[in-house]
């Protein structure tokens, strides 16, 4: 059974504008067994441009019951039927909307009769409703009114029904298959190969090369995300996938080092947040002459002891300047003023004075050394624990001196007095500096287990 669905509204969102008219025909497959409409009044104004379009107008809406009200009759009509639309994903998700608001979630298979027919009728220029109906001669008389349409609707889907039990190719497919396009089948296969759990995978083009690597704690229900996106990056990668790897990692935080790790190795088109391999510049300190920490941005390959490193000088000099604005660090020290006497900012009083000798080097160097502290970060050794990829095992994540050290995972009944025995037995990675912060921050959460050694 079939029930063919028409719907006029506000406007082209689901999420803002709202449905004023709803018809659905149901239909056995052979011919139309039952038919219903009604107005609907959306519970906001419709725009004189939609109602010039549908003829809908406020007036008309008036009086004529809101979505709760007839959402039972539509729920039966509906009920163990295929959901069956010219342009099927428009109607559906304003139905679906509606519903939602109501707190119901509408599930229904769909069929798009725009898709059936670009199947069993090739090569039209246009597969717009009123287009097809004028070339096979189907009556569509009051267009953009939800029962006309959908009467013309159930009219053109029994003709497709002719033409498919007759089609040499279609004939002996059932109407999912016909309807269910390259991507949607991708999409499906997809779905069924990603496992509801943690862990890091990668959406493969045509020629098996990596267009996008991503994690989750879900990893099958953050690629429904994806083909749900509207986003036109996203529909673009989208159209261009092929295939899925993935892997389990057990832990959410290995998940987030592996992603980085092989974002930044495959460098995939689709992926911008933790591409760039290079930090070309450091912030480093030194002892002026006169006695005064000073501290200056340079290439990281010639900084021996950086205190931070940074893809680009201009988000090395964001960070000082930070400093020089919030922390009162004298930009005369930090290479932003090269003239005599005091700097701008000790006259708009950001500043204590060390550039004009109002201020004592020991206070000025106390000061700056607790932010060369806070910037360091936690130098310490660190065993972090966490789930295993299955009941029998256990993840760990490594930090020596405050430096990452690898990832790896043990049987849950093997422990180690030494993390030099943990590090012999990490997964072979490559070493991004940047995984330190990304521990940091994570660790921050407070949601893991961490052995300070």
């Amino acid at each position: 059974m079939f029930s063919i669905i028409d719907i006029e509204t506000t406007g082209l969102d689901p999420k803002r504008d709202r449905i004023t008219e709803i018809a659905i025909v149901v239909h056995d497959g052979l011919t139309v067994v039952e038919r219903y409409s009604t107005l609907i009044h959306p519970e906001r104004s419709i725009p004189q441009t939609i109602s010039r379009i549908t003829g809908i107008t406020n007036e008309m809406v008036a009086e004529a019951p809101k979505f709760y009200e007839v959402a039972k009759k539509i729920l039966e009509l509906t009920r163990d039927k295929i959901f069956v639309a010219h342009n099927v994903e428009f109607d559906f998700r304003f139905i679906q909307e509606e519903f939602r608001s109501l707190g119901y979630s509408y599930k229904r298979d769909k069929l798009c009769t725009v898709r059936l027919s670009k199947k069993l009728i090739p090569g039209r220029k246009s597969y717009a409703l009123g287009r097809l109906c004028e070339a096979l001669q189907i009556p569509l008389h009051n267009a953009h009114r939800a029962l006309a349409d959908a009467d013309a609707t159930a009219s053109l889907f029994s003709y497709l029904m002719q033409l498919k039990s007759a089609h040499p190719v279609y004939k002996l497919q059932n109407l999912e298959a016909i309807n269910t396009g390259r991507t949607q089948k991708i999409q499906q296969y997809i779905l069924k190969k990603l496992p509801e759990k943690t862990g890091v995978y990668r959406f493969l083009g045509k020629g098996e090369n990596i267009l996008y690597i991503g994690k989750s704690t879900n990893m099958r229900q953050r690629a429904i995300q994806h083909y749900q996106s509207k986003e036109k990056k996203a529909r673009k990668m989208i159209g261009e996938v092929y295939n899925v790897e993935f892997e389990e990692t057990g832990s959410e935080l290995i998940a987030l080092l592996l992603e980085s790790e092989e974002i930044k190795r495959h460098q995939p088109p689709y992926n911008r947040a933790r591409r760039k391999k290079a930090f070309a510049y450091a912030l480093e300190s030194a002892i002026h002459d006169n006695g005064v920490l000073q501290f200056q941005i340079v290439p990281t390959a010639d900084s021996k002891e950086p205190l931070k490193i940074f893809h680009t000088w201009i988000s090395a000099r964001a960070f000082l300047n930070n400093w020089m604005d919030n922390e009162y660090v004298c930009p005369k020290f930090c290479g932003a003023f090269d003239m005599e006497g005091p700097c701008f900012h000790f006259q708009i009083r950001k500043c204590n004075g060390i550039c004009c000798g109002k201020e004592d080097p020991e206070i000025y160097n106390a000061r700056t050394q607790n932010l060369i502290e806070t910037c360091a970060g936690d130098k310490s050794d660190q065993l972090i624990k966490g789930a295993g990829r299955n009941s029998h095992e256990y993840s760990f994540v490594l930090m020596l001196e405050g430096k990452y050290a690898g990832y790896g995972y043990l049987n849950v009944d093997v422990t180690f007095d030494s993390l030099q025995e943990y590090r012999k037995r990490v997964v072979p990675f490559d070493y991004f500096p940047d995984a330190d912060e990304l521990i940091r921050s994570f660790l921050r959460s407070g949601t893991v287990d961490v052995e300070a050694r």
